[in-house]
């Protein structure tokens, strides 16, 4: 996330603009952000959670900050905002949803993370923050935006060619945050080349072999694609779909449609791909 969003906008508060208005000790506004938040982040991470009362989720996760920080003495420092009081703060960092923690230093924000965590987890992410931190503040060098643990659990999987365990990693990711597309996109790929990497060297021979054969047809479309070919892939699928109907065809289309899923919407040989199945479906 590190610089990615522009806070320079919250140095100045709005007109009329007073106090932080209640909430403890930890409080900001948009009137005290400058002080509270950007300068502060030049001494030591600020995590600012933005919450709402209306959420006990993100209450609670309030909570767990407030004794953390403290528990901490001085290590990071903690800004609690009420989201709906406070729209332009949720606007400059691009919240999403609430609860929202972020950590800021040197005036920039660092890493985040999106929804009610467990304690250990808050911990664990906690401690990454610091670290990545450590000695680089007071007019120092950037510290380097902060790796989430989850992912970093998850790559590890990977690179031992652990399939079942990076794919139980995304998901619980996903369980944790639903709206977290980064872990929904590499979702996507690790069960992509969990199937891809178990089907045969020999299944586009097959298929060319027995253009009839729609299972075949399939496995073929994701060798092409696990061999960096998209649109022999998208084609083969598309000409399936063009000469079937019924079941045969609703497999090929839903095939098809996670194969664009691998991929930007933008990536032009998607936008091509996907008139081409407008074509064959209508």
């Amino acid at each position: 996330m590190s610089g990615a969003v522009d806070l320079s906008s919250l140095k100045q508060p709005p007109a009329g603009a007073s106090g932080a208005g209640g909430g403890g000790d930890y409080a900001v506004s948009e009137a005290d952000f400058e002080t509270k938040v950007l300068r502060r982040s030049t001494q030591v991470p600020v995590v600012v959670a933005l919450y709402s009362q209306r959420s006990p989720g993100s209450v609670e996760l309030v909570r767990t900050l407030e004794r953390l920080v403290q528990e901490d003495a001085g290590a990071w420092d903690l800004a609690t905002v009420e989201a709906e009081a406070n729209m332009r703060i949720a606007q400059a960092f691009g919240v999403k949803g609430i609860p929202t923690v972020i950590a800021v230093a040197g005036g920039r924000p660092l890493a985040d993370f999106e929804g009610a965590q467990p304690e250990p987890q808050v911990r664990q992410w906690l401690s990454a923050v610091v670290e990545a931190v450590g000695g680089q503040l007071e007019g120092g060098e950037q510290p380097q935006a902060v790796e989430d643990p989850r992912f970093t659990a998850a790559e590890a999987a990977l690179e031992r060619g652990d399939m079942a365990g990076a794919e139980a990693a995304y998901e619980a990711i996903i369980a944790a945050e639903p709206g977290n597309e980064e872990a929904k996109n590499a979702l996507r790929q690790v069960r992509f080349l969990s199937r891809a990497q178990a089907v045969s060297d020999s299944a586009i021979a097959t298929a060319d072999a027995d253009p009839a054969n729609v299972d075949a047809a399939l496995d073929a479309a994701d060798v092409e694609m696990l061999s960096q070919q998209p649109e022999a892939s998208f084609d083969r699928l598309i000409a399936v779909i063009k000469k079937t109907a019924g079941d045969d065809r609703t497999k090929a289309r839903t095939r098809l449609l996670e194969l664009f899923e691998l991929f930007d919407p933008a990536e032009p040989f998607v936008v091509a791909a996907r008139r081409k199945l407008a074509a064959a479906l209508y």
